[in-house]
């Protein structure tokens, strides 16, 4: 099993960039599929980015293609989130996940692990 604890979150102008981590700790980090969701007020959590445990592929959602982008240092047990040319709608409090080595994207019930979230917000 391992913790998360997610970084790098804050109040960001529209058109800017902000680089979310994700530390790991625990056992086998490199074992694990790493992925990115969000959630605003009133919606449900949503699907962001995802690396595998190998970081040979990643996955993006439609709404941040072009502007995010998703990463891992297995050597840190560090996932990172970069966010350029934020837009209002992607203010959300963004959650870091863990699944065990399979494919990806993947689904917030499959995650074995979550950390606590950082805020974003991101203003016009």
């Amino acid at each position: 099993q391992v913790q998360l604890v997610e970084s790098g979150g804050g109040l960001v102008q529209a058109g800017g960039s902000l680089r979310l981590s994700c530390v790991a700790s625990g056992r086998a980090f490199n074992m694990y599929a790493m992925g990115w969701f969000r959630q605003a007020p009133g919606k449900e959590r949503e699907f962001v980015a995802a690396i595998s445990w190998r970081a040979g592929n990643t996955a993006l959602a439609d709404s941040v293609k072009g502007r995010f982008a998703i990463s891992r240092d297995n050597a840190k047990n560090t996932v990172y989130l970069q966010m350029n040319s934020v837009k209002p709608e992607d203010t959300a409090v963004y959650l870091c996940a863990a699944k065990p080595a399979g494919t990806i994207p993947f689904l917030p019930a499959t995650a074995s692990a979550w950390g606590q979230g950082t805020q974003v917000t991101v203003s016009s």
